[in-house]
């Protein structure tokens, strides 16, 4: 605040008034509000000897209260006023606890320090910053991520253009910031890697083309499209560590060694145990993790194992009663795997594994009814064949008998259709493993109950894959260029370690929907000058508040202010505030 002397040049009278300057963040303006009217200085000089140095110490006084977080400061809002064309007054706040881990974990240091060698004029940084946040609260495409970009306090003083360029920077530093979030996720948080987790999804792209990376393979939603394969890993506290893409036609079974073998060469894990699905359980991958002086604990095929595995896990005796139907057993047994050479034959190599058996009749329920969908559309492609071909049968086609393909067309061929028979057979084999599960595990000195805790750790990097593809909308991806596609992929990961960081600092309270759901409603409307109204506050954000030291409950805020209501008059109104300062760095709103 300063005192403010105006002069009419008809009169030649000097008015004074102490006024507050501020930048309007909304029109991006210097501007001035008056705070007291005081009067002409002539008339002033009746009361006072030196009105001017009187109303500076009087100014002086204002400041310095202001600064001890003492002062009420009046603002008047007149019901008359009316918004321009295009007018937006809303604003998230919520971003600003994905930004205190952001920055904790150096990502900002880290792209300052790559873009000093290179030759481009755009903050990456602050690209990043706006990729990462909006993707977690408010995913779209990039054009739309940013025409979106003043919904956050951040300053993005850049074009969309710049945007895609700076995809190549951020794809050419992937593995090294990668890298660089695992040493300070360690430094930061004692990374818990005894057991990592590995599994491999895909994301389609809506296009006809195949390329090098993008190619038609076994995609997850079932889907025609080209496809891109990603293997992921994540720590024993469900924190991701790395990443490595595929071209879409790579079996699962096929991206564990190289995938391992880097996050070994690279990440200083030392011995770890290996816990991934049954699609990751091969010869080559075993004897390749136990070469590495690793461990591994694998999810095993009953359906597709051999007689004598399927006769031990069906024959009752052994198994322990563990209530409520679950039962258990477990043997220590040298089991033989083929494992390929290196001139591309099959060796026979034996392992001595712990394999554990257990049934559950919530498997058992959920078997049922995951078949249900299948068995039903089985009866109704027999009844009409017409309706159906290779692709929309999907998943019915093993319960019909003698079905034959048009191999142009995809149909079921005419002269098959009088004589299918649905496969009573086929159904009766597999119901007799319903609710049954094996686990192979080279660690066969732990207790079986302890390995089906280490087992069922997987549900969270499985969980991760969907939080990904429905919360951040990660696919379909409508980018070309490999480097933009990996760009993508790299925002959506820091994404993800983000998230789930947050959700492990508040102890698994909270999914991350609900986490980012509360997030995205911690949002704000601008009232006048810098000054906001909040409409939204529930448990989940008083718990981030706590833990990240941010304070989501106040009402009325300014940036770096606290906000109250003091009271309502005839046709305005009109707020007092306090100030105290909040307790989070202010580069999250400046």
């Amino acid at each position: 605040m300063y005192l403010k002397k105006s002069t009419n040049r008809k009169t030649g009278r000097t008015y004074l008034s102490i006024v507050n300057s501020y930048y309007d963040k909304q029109t991006k303006q210097s501007r001035t509000s008056t705070v007291r009217s005081l009067g002409y200085l002539d008339e002033l000089l009746k009361e006072y000897d030196d009105p001017i140095a009187f109303f500076t110490e009087e100014v002086r006084k204002m400041n310095e209260k202001n600064n001890n977080e003492k002062l009420s400061i009046n603002l008047q809002l007149s019901l008359n006023e009316s918004m321009d064309s295009n007018y937006n007054a809303r604003k998230n706040f919520g971003y600003t606890a994905l930004s205190k881990i952001y920055h904790e974990l150096g990502i900002d240091k880290f792209i300052r320090n790559r873009q000093r060698h290179s030759n481009e004029k755009y903050d990456a940084n602050a690209i990043m910053k706006l990729l990462v946040f909006s993707r977690l609260l408010y995913p779209a495409s990039k054009k739309k991520t940013y025409e979106n970009k003043d919904m956050f306090f951040e300053k993005f003083d850049f074009s969309l253009d710049d945007i895609y360029r700076s995809l190549s920077l951020f794809s050419k530093h992937s593995d090294a910031l990668q890298l660089w979030l695992h040493e300070r996720i360690k430094s930061l948080y004692n990374r818990n890697t005894e057991l990592v987790y590995y599994d491999v999804t895909n994301y389609y792209f809506e296009i006809d083309k195949q390329d090098n990376l993008r190619k038609k393979g076994v995609s997850k939603e079932h889907r025609p499209d080209p496809i891109v394969q990603m293997g992921l890993f994540m720590d024993t506290n469900g924190i991701p560590i790395t990443y490595k893409l595929f071209p879409g036609n790579a079996p699962d079974k096929t991206t564990l060694i190289p995938a391992l073998s880097r996050i070994q060469r690279e990440y200083s894990l030392g011995r770890i145990i290996v816990v991934a699905d049954k699609g990751l359980t091969t010869g080559d991958n075993i004897w390749y993790i136990l070469s590495a002086k690793n461990g591994y604990v694998l999810s095993y095929s009953i359906r597709s194992a051999d007689k004598d595995f399927q006769d031990y896990v069906l024959d009752e005796n052994g198994y322990i009663d563990k209530g409520d139907g679950f039962k258990i057993k477990s043997r220590l047994y040298p089991r033989e795997i083929q494992v390929t050479a290196t001139n591309g034959k099959k060796d026979k190599k034996v392992v001595d594994e712990r394999q554990v058996i257990f049934y559950s009749p919530k498997y058992a329920a959920k078997a049922k009814q995951d078949r249900e969908a299948a068995l039903i559309k089985a009866m109704d492609l027999i009844k009409n064949p017409a309706k159906y071909n290779k692709s929309t049968a999907y998943g019915a086609l093993k319960y019909v008998k003698n079905l034959a393909f048009d191999p142009n067309t995809g149909e079921i061929l005419e002269s098959v259709r009088q004589h299918l028979v649905f496969d009573e057979e086929r159904l009766r084999e597999e119901e007799k493993f319903d609710g049954y599960y094996a686990i192979v595990t080279s660690e066969y000195k732990e207790p079986p109950e302890k390995i089906i805790e280490m087992y069922r750790g997987l549900w969270k990097i499985e969980e991760s894959f969907k939080v990904t593809k429905s919360d951040f909308e990660s696919r379909p991806v409508y980018l070309s260029l490999k480097d933009h596609i990996d760009a993508h992929f790299l925002t959506c990961f820091i994404s993800l370690v983000i998230a789930r960081i947050l959700e492990h600092r508040l102890k698994g309270k909270y999914s991350v929907s609900e986490i980012l759901e509360s997030l995205r409603r911690a949002s704000c409307s601008h009232i006048k000058e810098n000054y906001y109204l909040f409409d939204f506050y529930n448990d989940v954000l008083e718990d981030i508040g706590k833990e990240l030291s941010i304070d989501f409950s106040k009402k009325f805020m300014r940036a770096g202010r606290d906000i109250t209501i003091y009271r309502i008059c005839p046709n305005y109104l009109l707020f007092s505030w306090k100030l105290p300062s909040l307790p989070f760095p202010l580069y999250i709103l400046y």
